[in-house]
């Protein structure tokens, strides 16, 4: 413990320098930084969950250079390295099935930035990529203390609140499409599916009848806040993990009654028109203009005509440049030199000429070759495998409850990688931290024995 009461000495010290100086007004923050960083340094777990509930209000420190979790971030991290020095933590937990895949990929990174056609747009975009994999170790080294439950419930809560503020108020809507604290309809409406089976799981768990209305109305802001963001992708996505839930649940029909089932049919017929009641009427028109993908580049929905630019000038991009690309981020120069930047611009400025793929699996193989692309995507289908190892695990185990705790991770985690061919988000955080989870979660399940398994 040396270390860890050289630095309270040190913090005390800045204490009693700050009350000396000219702006003692800062000496109370030194103090709630002491205890932060006591608390973290005892229960750095909680450091992750704080990061987790903050990042839907991230768009309140735009303005900051040094946004909320980017300090917590960084905090924890110190510690973490201060704790793995000391040997408090144990190194045998950075251990993931995952790295192979991810050094090979950021190997490639690597060798596309230093072929990169612009060097200051790929340093920024290495920077911001930085962030996901330092949240990556972190999760590592702190998901086995995590509390699931609590994750949930964070997210969930979170999520909902910002549903709450975009749902009633313009100013959290772009366009009329609600946006949260993001600015984005659609990296809202990607949070919104994240969110859903999380609420969901906390319905099924719930102790009593209370904990299942709150978290039920939860549920319900979620849905409603994805109707406000008028994503057509984010319906998609959000319908296909619904089903596959459905399918998980599929053994509880025979536990249905008949006056249950009577119950859920008057549910049903009261819920599904209201909801086309409620539903905005340019919503329903987004989505029947899905109709008419087949018409390309040359849709008459400019937003479908945009995604197909991109593919042809992504695939133009490979085509190019297949093996290590034209370097990170640098997807938007190569598009803005194009006619469909001109064609599809909304605001007709020059800033509007550069616009990402809003495909994450295009944008990288376009970007880092096919080689890296590849890489990318065998992390994300070898997370997706390990949360359904995981879940295999405990069922074998005749654990239902950890296994119905893994669909639902699963379903959030296939929410998000599905997202990703409707939005350029590679550095999505609650992507690296359900990725580093995912390894976690499979070898507790591996690890547990029998007996606790069974209890």
């Amino acid at each position: 413990m040396i270390f860890p009461l050289s630095i309270v000495s040190l913090l005390g010290l800045v204490c009693l320098g700050l009350l000396a100086s000219p702006y003692p007004y800062l000496a109370p923050g030194a103090v709630l930084g002491l205890v932060g960083v006591a608390v973290l340094y005892r229960k750095p777990a909680w450091g992750l969950l704080g990061i987790v509930a903050i990042l839907p209000f991230e768009g309140l420190f735009k303005a900051n250079s040094l946004s909320g979790t980017k300090f917590l971030g960084a905090s924890l991290a110190l510690i973490l390295m201060l704790q793995l020095a000391i040997h408090q933590i144990p190194a045998d937990r950075l251990r993931s099935n995952i790295w192979r895949l991810l050094v090979g990929f950021m190997l490639l990174y690597l060798l596309s930035l230093l072929n990169t056609d612009d060097m200051g747009i790929s340093l920024g975009h290495l920077r911001e990529l930085s962030v996901g994999l330092i949240l990556f170790v972190i999760t590592l080294l702190v998901a086995r203390e995590l509390n699931l439950d609590m994750f949930a419930r964070l997210v969930a809560i979170s999520v909902a609140v910002t549903c709450a503020m975009a749902m009633f108020s313009t100013k959290y809507q772009d366009a009329g499409r609600a946006s949260g604290l993001l600015k984005d309809p659609n990296n809202f409406a990607l949070l919104i599916a994240f969110a859903v089976p999380m609420a969901l799981l906390l319905v099924v768990r719930s102790p009593n009848l209370l904990h299942r209305l709150f978290w039920g109305g939860c549920t319900l802001l979620l849905l409603g806040g994805m109707t406000k963001t008028d994503s057509r992708s984010g319906l998609v996505v959000l319908f296909l993990s619904l089903l596959i839930g459905a399918w998980h649940y599929r053994a509880q029909l025979p536990r249905i009654r008949p006056r249950h089932l009577g119950f859920a049919m008057l549910g049903l017929a009261i819920v599904i028109p209201l909801g086309f009641y409620a539903m905005p009427a340019g919503y329903v028109e987004r989505i029947q203009s899905l109709s008419i993908l087949g018409s390309g580049a040359k849709s008459q929905d400019p937003s479908l005509g945009r995604r197909a630019s991109y593919i042809v000038v992504g695939g133009a991009m490979i085509a190019e440049n297949p093996l290590l690309g034209t370097g990170p981020g640098t997807f938007p120069l190569h598009y803005a030199t194009t006619g469909y930047a001109k064609a599809f611009s909304i605001k007709g400025e020059t800033q509007d000429l550069y616009r990402r793929a809003h495909n994450t699996y295009l944008e990288i193989v376009s970007e880092l070759g096919i080689p890296a692309g590849l890489m990318f995507v065998g992390m994300l289908a070898l997370g997706l495998y390990n949360l359904l190892r995981a879940r295999r695990v405990w069922l074998l185990r005749g654990n239902a409850a950890q296994a119905d705790v893994m669909t639902h991770l699963s379903m959030s985690f296939l929410s998000l990688t599905l997202f990703l061919m409707f939005l350029s988000a590679p550095n999505h955080k609650y992507l690296w931290i359900m990725l580093a989870l995912t390894c976690v979660l499979r070898t507790k399940a591996e690890e547990a024995p029998l007996t606790e398994a069974r209890a």
